[in-house]
């Protein structure tokens, strides 16, 4: 566990040698454009939601396994609430009901994929590539693919408010993402996370109990995509089995270029909120130059290449 100290975590250095690259070139193409109040705001805006995703992303990807029903599990989760929202979006009482019921949601699809991969011995990327497949399909059939919208202002205000000059959605990543950082350094469940990682039969051997831990794993998981769904909700006043597939690649890619290890049993939860920096950055300077989308993700890409190749020489070691 002392690898794991931030003097001596690399990727860290990496990373914010990138991000100071990538704002010196905003500072000379863009200016006082991209640092303006405004343009800052709007991008402390938009990365709460991948975060979060990258947050249960990331959760999985310790323990060595992955989760690809991320985005299905936050869409199920915004659909069950939406409907029962729109009954009579006024009430309190309703609102109150409906995120109990996304939570309930959230924590069946978590105990699914949990059971499937720790007593089933399914592997994780085909337990949840089929939960995914599953869900999606549900919530099709449930909401006929059409969207649900009309939700009261106290839920908007979650994803359109502020406090203190501070999007509301940024607050709420900083809340799960200091409480995560908590649960893996400073609880039981966190210690055997790593450990599972790094090696689930030494960890079963010397009494752990490994499938009571991988179940909580992806459980947890499925409690931050609620938390993404809310935050989705919010933002966009509407719900709709489609929304935010494009996440799922990225929540991946922000959780590696974070520092999280695909195998398991490294990485730490402020290299993947200074991914998120990056990668939003990148993007928004991007935006301002009028560059193409795709362009972006292709950029995203590259740095992961890159990111990837700098780590070689010390993993050769």
């Amino acid at each position: 566990m002392n690898s794991l100290k931030l003097p001596t975590d690399k990727n860290i250095r990496y990373l914010l040698v990138i991000l100071a690259a990538i704002l010196l070139l905003m500072a000379f193409t863009s200016g006082s454009t991209f640092f303006s109040l405004a343009n800052l705001q709007s991008m402390s805006s938009q990365m709460p939601l991948l975060g979060i995703l990258a947050l249960a992303m990331a959760v999985c990807m310790l323990t060595g396994g992955i989760n690809l029903s991320i985005i299905a599990t936050t869409n199920a989760c915004a659909l069950v609430m939406a409907s029962i929202i729109t009954q009579n979006p006024d009430s309190a009482i309703m609102l109150l009901a409906a995120l109990a019921a996304g939570l309930i949601t959230a924590v069946l699809v978590g105990l699914a994929n949990g059971f499937l991969i720790a007593y089933i011995g399914v592997s994780p990327i085909l337990a949840t590539l089929g939960m995914m497949t599953f869900i999606n399909g549900l919530n099709v059939l449930i909401s006929e693919g059409s969207v649900i919208s009309g939700f009261p202002d106290a839920l908007q205000t979650l994803g359109n408010g502020s406090l203190a000059g501070i999007p509301m959605p940024l607050i709420l990543f900083g809340m799960f993402a200091l409480g995560l950082w908590a649960i893996l350094e400073h609880t039981p469940l966190g210690r055997t996370i790593y450990l599972i990682g790094s090696n689930e039969k030494a960890s079963r051997f010397s009494g752990i109990n490994t499938q009571k831990s991988l179940v909580y794993v992806y459980i947890l998981s499925s409690i931050l995509c609620w938390v993404a769904a809310i935050i989705m909700m919010a933002k966009f006043n509407s719900a709709k089995a489609g929304y935010g597939e494009s996440y799922l690649l990225v929540a991946i890619l922000a959780s590696v270029l974070g520092g999280i290890n695909p195998d398991g049993g490294f990485g730490r939860i402020i290299g993947i909120c200074l991914a998120l920096v990056v990668l939003q950055t990148l993007e928004s300077g991007l935006n301002l130059l009028g560059v193409s989308s795709y362009l972006t993700m292709a950029l995203w890409g590259g740095i992961l290449i890159l990111f990837i190749a700098l780590q070689l020489p010390t993993a050769k070691k």
